[in-house]
């Protein structure tokens, strides 16, 4: 979850511990604990933000170097798993993917998108 973070911060310019918290379905002490971790790796800083009450966050040079890094990564398992698969199989690839991590962040208790809550019949 950590690399999701430094990914809303440093590619999509999402500066907001709210915002991030609503991407990734968690509440609000969860990111303010992913944060602290990043900060205390010096990856993020906070920053004052509008108000007393806003805070911005700010990634670090060594944060950038990090998220460079999940990049390149990224872009070499993509490389590679497409020399291995056709076009179609690589779909049905990152198909199967977001799958699995939908269910996996529902295990972990957290309501995937679209999710709406427990139903009737999961209390028996």
């Amino acid at each position: 979850m950590q690399l999701l973070v430094l990914k809303y911060v440093g590619l999509l310019g999402i500066h907001s511990q709210a915002l991030i918290a609503e991407r990734l379905l968690i509440d609000a002490p969860a990111v303010s604990r992913l944060v602290d971790r990043l900060e205390e790796d010096g990856l993020l800083e906070r920053h004052a933000g509008e108000n007393r009450r806003c805070v911005r966050l700010h990634m670090t040079d060594a944060g950038r170097t990090e998220l460079q890094a999940l990049v390149s990564a990224a872009e070499w398992v993509d490389t590679e798993a497409k020399s291995h698969l056709s076009p179609d199989e690589f779909t049905e690839l990152l198909r199967l993917l977001d799958k699995l991590q939908a269910g996996l962040l529902q295990g972990l208790g957290t309501p995937s998108p679209g999710d709406a809550g427990p139903r009737k019949d999961d209390h028996g």
